[in-house]
């Protein structure tokens, strides 16, 4: 007699994305916090959104070089709008600046560190169902033989 057991494993990863509300306005100059600070007290994932909110500003995402700089010449994206939502589509640091002309010497600009999925899921999930599969189908291969 044959005895067959049949495991069926399934591994899923569940994709959401979080949508990440932020005042982006000058910081009070007797200010402690950065937005930078905000930034790295939050994981930020592929897929996720930011939402500027502001009045009379805007918000560029530029270069690293631009972001130390602050110069807001060139900017990979810019936006006016007062209530600007922006998608993170990579895994890189993203720099952002106010291209308000002064406000980003005051600090109004943020680093923003995007994980990739791969990195937000536990290494030993998959070593570990695999380790267990193997188990049950060297007990089943012993009941064979």
């Amino acid at each position: 007699m044959f005895l067959w057991l049949v495991i069926v494993l399934t591994i899923s990863v569940s994709v959401s994305s979080h949508e990440h509300k932020l005042n982006w306005v000058v910081p009070p100059a007797n200010s402690s916090e950065s937005f930078n600070d905000w930034a790295s007290n939050k994981r930020f994932q592929v897929g996720d959104i930011i939402q500027f909110k502001y009045r009379k500003d805007s918000v560029m995402q530029v270069t690293k070089g631009s972001y130390k700089q602050c110069n807001s010449s060139h900017p990979r994206f810019y936006s006016n709008t007062g209530k600007t939502r922006f998608m993170f589509d990579h895994s890189v640091p993203y720099y952002f600046i106010s291209g308000t002309s002064g406000h980003c010497e005051k600090g109004q600009k943020m680093i923003v560190e995007v994980i990739s999925l791969d990195q937000t899921t536990t290494s030993s999930a998959p070593p570990a169902a695999l380790a267990v599969l193997l188990c049950l189908f060297s007990l089943s291969l012993s009941f064979v033989a």
